[in-house]
């Protein structure tokens, strides 16, 4: 055999022996695949079982009067599932003559019977908890195995003992709430939406907005419960723990990077183990002979100079939303003792390069992979009130942050925790400002038990800190963490995650600003502003009427009541009752529900589209970040938001889509100025057109700029020839094109003259627009595609056209939807292309139906074998008596 015979049979061999390992810990790790306990639990009031836990953990005890229990699942979704209780976030159910605030003031057990699985045989078994609140005593056959405390602490019991594979075991869980769960204001006009918090931040670890917010109402059990997945895991001797993966990327040429790999082996036996610890990513093997003395742990590393084939070759990289793919390599860790498996981890990283400064500029930069990037994006106080968040819900929520062009999202307080929700910030590109667990200083006092608060930091930090979506770690929200705890902090990042930014504040240091304001505001105003990087601004956000009329009874629609104060439109920082007298100034007197929705709508668009624009105009000069307080609402809501709770979006999410794109034009609404916003790494060549219409839809005049716009830079281009004098009220158009012709971006603006720039009442008189829709229906995949042309051949513009799924049949939304577009405007006889994509299993077998509304739109109905186009009739405001939506403050309107 020659020496190229034997290098092509060596690569051959080398290749089958790589495949051979491969397939070999994908059989193994299927076989170590964790067993969810999520069925068969039974929940009780603790104060009607008067039996011990030992007895309550045994096979002869009876859940006679018990109720049902959801895991994961706080107490109250239980009992709201079980029909004990209403549901909470509809109309007022959620005051406390409805479901009692004692709810937070008792213990829970929690019961289940499982098998042990048979293949657990002769291996340590393991009960693992992903998270409860606020603490936990576990039993298993009769036997007290361990306590939990904390809502971010894991729970990893070792039950060999107790249990025995293919039998019967029993697990029980006394679940007790928070010791200071305090006594909550309730959300009325009269008083308004009441204090942040209070008390509740005195423990520290847990959900402490559910004692309320003004963007949530107090939960009546302040999310008691078993709220993560618990599960049963099986090893030998030797157990993988909490692994570090860090990579380091070649900049400017990403060329190479390295991958550097750390984990801990602990020996759970008396007696020394010897075995060989392999690792598999890609096309990358590696492994190492390791003996771990009894009863030990040790800490194993791998790197790229020890190991060349950590040294990657046109690795393929984790990019933020809109910069790049995200791309995931999937790490299988395993240790064998003499050819046996003793334990398996799997988990996904990215490899990423993040620094957090550039030259000559004191202020936080996040740059990935050399690039820098504009944090643009929201704030989520919490996922969902009630901690109701299947992955199905979260990746719904995360995605139109992704649609929404976002690159950011703020985990405020840490009360979004949860794997899921990283893994998919990780799928999506959405980096996160990742925060622990205090609040404002002025909204609830320090922790008192110090250590129970850093273990549950340091779990988040160890469970979490493979993935490439964390950006930022910040230790208190608008405020320092005491001495004490951010001194340990800093150490503990020094330890533990080294690589990423700590921010101690979200309010100071490295140009950082929070604090609002938090109402609604003219577009001009959001031009405004000194700090680089704002971590909290936003505006009241009403949803579409459907959702309105879906979150409240009949009996609340046409009056401003204190349901409406439950969902957060009331005085504070939101201004709710100073919005609706804004709307008349604006957009002419509110005539009913309706109307205000409609007028509404545009206050949306206008608000969250200058937003981010405002900090577009600055791009990197000075600002760096801009997160909407907040993205995602907890509850159903009027404020803060880009979608609904029920998942439909509403005007917000397709300003910020508008915004927020890559590349980008827009008319600084402070200075009227043309710019250009390139947020890529590659200039930009070509030419820009402004087009201004008139209210009768009459283009009255035009102008073409040439573009050069740098790398990630805002450019103004030339001066705009503004007509004098200009209309009471017109239309601006803009677009950018590249010099082959490609429509880079465009942008469409309603604007009032100068010498009254907020009203806009005069849009009142814009003529009827009847648009026509051709539709084109593609099922696959379990998903129903549908491409819409929308057309406008009428001669009026036609202002925030608005496309709805429905199921024909039943006349019901279907819920989730995404909207490539939405509340568009078009000019006449221009058309506009959207893709909508909903599950098929939403449609319920219905023909989808297409409702249309819009501030002065029509629809010519359409209907054909496969989707249907109407008017949204609903939405009309002639469709409505006309109320003038009053303010009811329980005694006379002021």
């Amino acid at each position: 055999m020659n020496s190229n015979s034997r290098i092509v049979m060596f690569s051959l061999y080398k290749k089958i022996g790589f495949l051979f390992c491969v397939l070999f810990l994908s059989v193994v790790a299927k076989a170590q695949q964790p067993y969810v306990l999520s069925s068969g639990w039974m929940l009780s009031d603790s104060a009607k079982i008067q039996q011990t836990g030992s007895d309550i953990s045994s096979l002869h005890f009876h859940t006679d009067n018990w109720y049902k229990a959801t895991v994961p699942g706080t107490v109250l979704t239980s009992l709201v599932n079980d029909k004990v209780y209403p549901e909470p976030l509809y109309g007022e159910n959620n005051r406390p003559d409805k479901i009692s605030d004692s709810l937070c003031r008792t213990s829970y057990w929690y019961r289940t019977v499982f098998i042990t699985p048979e293949n657990y045989t002769g291996k340590q078994i393991w009960l693992n908890f992903d998270g409860i609140n606020y603490a936990a005593q576990v039993w298993v056959n009769g036997h007290q195995v361990g306590e939990i405390k904390g809502a971010f602490a894991r729970g990893i019991f070792d039950v060999t003992k107790f249990v025995k594979p293919g039998k019967k075991a029993v697990l029980a869980v006394l679940v007790s709430p928070q010791p200071h769960p305090g006594v909550p204001e309730e959300q009325t006009i009269k008083n308004g939406v009441g204090s942040n918090g209070g008390i509740s931040a005195i423990d520290g670890p847990t959900f402490l907005c559910s004692m309320g917010w003004d963007w949530i109402p107090a939960i009546r059990d302040r999310n008691t419960g078993i709220w993560q997945k618990v599960f049963l895991s099986a090893s030998g001797a030797v157990q993988i723990q909490n692994p570090y993966i860090t990579t380091d990327v070649s900049i400017p040429d990403l060329k190479t990077a390295d991958v550097h790999i750390e984990t801990t082996l602990s020996n759970t036996s008396n007696a020394t183990q010897t075995g060989i610890l392999k690792g598999t990513f890609g096309n990358v093997s590696f492994e190492k002979k390791i003996t771990v003395e009894g009863d030990a742990n040790k800490l194993i590393v791998f790197n790229s100079a020890d190991f060349s084939q950590l040294h990657l070759i046109n690795p393929k990289l984790w990019w933020p939303n809109g910069f790049g793919a995200q791309n995931l390599y999937h790490l299988t860790l395993s240790f064998t003792i003499n050819g046996k498996t003793s334990d398996v981890y799997q988990t996904d990283f990215g490899v990423r390069k993040i620094t957090y400064s550039v030259p000559d500029a004191d202020n936080l930069t996040v740059s990935v992979n050399g690039v820098k990037v504009m944090c643009k994006g929201g704030d989520w106080g919490m996922d969902e009130a009630m901690k109701r968040i299947p992955k199905a819900r979260l990746e719904t929520q995360i995605r139109m942050h992704a649609l929404a062009n976002y690159t950011m999202i703020r985990n405020w307080v840490g009360q979004s925790t949860s794997e899921d929700f990283y893994d998919l910030c990780d799928k999506y590109g959405i980096m996160l400002w990742d925060e622990f667990f205090q609040p404002n200083p002025g909204d609830g006092p320090n922790p008192t038990d110090t250590a129970l608060y850093l273990a549950n930091v340091k779990e988040k930090i160890l469970r979490f800190r493979n993935h490439p979506s964390i950006a930022i770690w910040c230790g208190r929200n608008e405020g320092y963490p005491p001495k004490n705890i951010d001194s340990a902090l800093r150490k503990m990042m020094k330890i533990l995650d080294p690589a990423r930014l700590y921010q101690p504040s979200s309010t100071a240091g490295r140009g950082v600003n929070s604090g609002g304001p938090y109402h609604w505001q003219p577009p001009a105003n959001y031009y405004n502003f000194g700090e680089a990087f704002k971590t909290e601004i936003g505006s009241v956000s009403v949803p579409t009427l459907q959702s309105v009329h879906d979150m409240m009874p009949q009996k609340d629609w046409e009056v401003i009541n204190d349901d409406w104060a439950e969902h957060d439109f009331a005085n504070g920082a939101q201004d709710g009752l100073g919005y609706r007298k804004m709307l008349g100034k604006r957009y002419g007197k509110v005539i009913n529900l309706a109307d205000f929705v409609r007028k509404a709508q545009l206050a949306n668009y206008e608000a969250f589209r200058a937003l981010y624009e405002g900090r577009n105009a600055k791009l990197f000069a000075p600002c760096t970040g801009v997160l909407t307080w907040m993205s995602n609402p907890a509850q159903p809501s009027f404020v803060w938001q880009i979608y609904s709770h029920d998942l439909e979006p509403n005007a917000s999410l397709f300003a910020a889509k508008e915004a927020c794109e890559p590349v980008h034009i827009q008319l600084n609404e402070k200075t009227h100025e043309v710019q250009v916003i390139n947020n890529l790494p590659n200039a930009i060549k070509g030419n820009a057109y402004l087009q201004v219409y008139n209210l009768d839809s009459k283009q009255i005049y035009t102008q073409q700029f040439a573009v050069n716009a740098l790398p990630s830079a805002a450019i103004t281009l030339d001066s705009v020839n503004w007509l004098k004098p200009l209309p009471d009220v017109f239309f601006v158009k803009l677009e950018l094109k590249d010099n082959d012709g490609k429509l880079l971006s465009d942008n469409f603006y309603w604007q009032a003259n100068k010498t009254h720039p907020n009203d806009l009442t005069s849009l009142n008189q814009l003529p009827f627009a009847t648009l026509n829709l051709t539709v084109k229906r593609t099922d696959e995949n379990g998903k129903c595609l549908l491409k819409v042309t929308v057309h406008n051949n009428s001669k009026s513009i036609a202002l925030m056209a608005h496309l709805q799924l429905h199921g024909q049949k039943s006349d019901k939304r279907i819920l989730p939807v995404f909207y490539s577009g939405n509340y568009i405007s078009l000019i006449p006889n221009e058309s506009r292309t959207v893709t909508i994509e909903a599950d098929l299993k939403d449609l319920h077998g219905e023909k989808p139906l297409i409702k249309v509304d819009g501030w002065n739109v029509g629809v010519k109905p359409f209907e054909n074998a496969t989707v249907a186009v109407e008017l949204n009739k609903e939405s009309q405001v002639s469709s409505w008596a006309k109320t003038g939506l009053p303010i009811d403050y329980g005694v006379a309107e002021k």
